[in-house]
């Protein structure tokens, strides 16, 4: 079968999975808008989180923005392939989807708070998909770093599922797990895309729900 035959809805294991690249992509440019470093080693007491929103220019755009975030990076998650290239993601045959790190600090932003931006910010009723864009590599996902972010996260998915239930939306397709590894995009134009290409596109459309959480939200 050709890789580029598969139905970009088609679920993958790892035998199926491209092979990927040994070398792990290095980026020497800072952050566009923030001005940070966009790799670690990162200042202590930094937490890490990646997001999946569909089209990862969008979904950065609205992160980098949130008071609190250090910095931001593009890249792939949720897959089996190595150091995965964008032409080779937009196959489907790597497993991931386009997401985006998030690196803030705690202090002062929560994951809450994050979570929140997040749920409105996308989706997340579709599945492999955002508006017009279609495939796996566009599917909503939350990959965590820390236990109590994996259990925040589930929480804030049963509560924003009960309003979206309430405003007679569908149900959530977001995939939440730990992280695995991060693969960040090598190619500089795609890493805070919507900065250097203001006009460009976007797709991310949210529900209309606002998401009930963001002060005092138990994970119990």
């Amino acid at each position: 079968m050709s890789l580029f035959s598969r139905s970009k809805h088609d679920a993958l294991d790892a035998s199926q999975a491209l092979p990927g690249h040994p070398d792990a992509v290095v980026l020497t440019d800072n952050h566009a808008v923030l001005g940070t470093p966009m790799q670690g080693p990162f200042p202590e007491g930094l937490e890490q989180i990646v997001f999946g929103m569909g089209c990862y220019w969008g979904a950065e755009r609205k992160l980098w923005q949130v008071p609190g975030v250090y910095t931001t990076a593009v890249g792939y998650a949720g897959g089996f392939t190595p150091n995965p290239t964008y032409r080779e993601t937009c196959t489907g045959r790597t497993g991931h989807t386009e997401a985006v790190l998030v690196v803030f600090d705690p202090t002062q932003v929560s994951t809450e708070d994050l979570l929140r931006v997040f749920w409105e910010g996308h989706d997340p009723t579709q599945k492999n998909r955002q508006g017009n864009d279609v495939g796996t590599q566009y599917r909503s996902g939350i990959y965590t770093t820390t236990p109590e972010q994996l259990a925040t996260a589930q929480a804030s998915r049963a509560m924003y599922q009960d309003a979206l239930s309430a405003a007679h939306k569908g149900q959530i397709e977001t995939e939440i797990a730990p992280l695995t590894t991060f693969y960040y995009e090598g190619d500089a134009v795609h890493q805070q895309y919507l900065h250097k290409n203001p006009a460009g596109y976007c797709g991310l459309g949210g529900t209309g729900v606002s998401c009930p959480i963001g002060v005092g939200i138990s994970a119990d």
